[in-house]
């Protein structure tokens, strides 16, 4: 059964992919926090900015098997397109619920598969784009992938730490927030000062858009 909060089309506004189309698959329930405003403040990552509780959003609901999740996202991808369909699987952490038969339905269906993780749980086989966003304060086992993702600035987590990890890409993104204009700021800093980050900003929240 996978759970699904919502889904719905639209550009990626952040990370190396941004301005793709793509299906958005926003998986129900973390393990870092509840979701619940009432525990954001004991919550590991208490940054966090989406909604991922319960089934009830636009395109949400409970799916059993695989397959019919992955007609469900087809529908939301335009019709008669020449592109490959493209999903991001986000949350919440996807990574609690996706599976192998998930990515071998997607597979099947003809979607390339991304996943934004916070990187606490192993990813299965087959996954297209593996984006890691660590969350200092919980063990990183998710060490390779595509994207390593930074939210900026975390208390104790000094980018550097995770250079040498196998990754091909490392971006890094002002925290959002009350402190956001002085975030970006800092974030600017540290890119010019260390070429190896690129700077990611949540356009979509600019253009309004999901």
């Amino acid at each position: 059964m996978y759970s699904i909060k919502e889904t719905y089309y639209t550009i990626q506004g952040e990370g190396f992919h941004t301005g793709r189309p793509a299906v958005f698959l926003r998986f129900s329930g973390c393990n870092l926090w509840t979701g619940l405003e009432a525990d954001r403040s004991n919550a590991i990552c208490n940054f966090c900015d989406t909604d991922f509780v319960g089934v009830n959003g636009p395109g949400g609901g409970k799916f059993e098997k695989a397959l019919s999740l992955a007609k469900h996202a087809i529908s939301f991808w335009p019709k008669n397109s020449n592109s490959k369909p493209f999903v991001v699987c986000t949350g919440g952490e996807p990574l609690l619920q996706m599976d192998q038969a998930f990515v071998d339905a997607f597979h099947k269906i003809g979607f390339q598969i991304a996943i934004e993780t916070n990187g606490t749980v192993n990813a299965p086989k087959g996954i297209d784009w593996i984006c890691v966003s660590p969350k200092i304060g919980r063990k990183l086992i998710l060490k390779k992938g595509h994207e390593l993702k930074l939210v900026y600035p975390q208390l104790n987590g000094d980018p550097k730490q995770f250079e040498r990890l196998d990754f091909k890409h490392f971006s890094i993104q002002p925290m959002d927030g009350k402190n956001k204009e002085k975030n970006i700021q800092e974030t600017i800093n540290f890119c010019r000062e260390h070429p190896l980050w690129r700077l990611s900003l949540q356009t979509h929240k600019f253009l309004g858009i999901p």
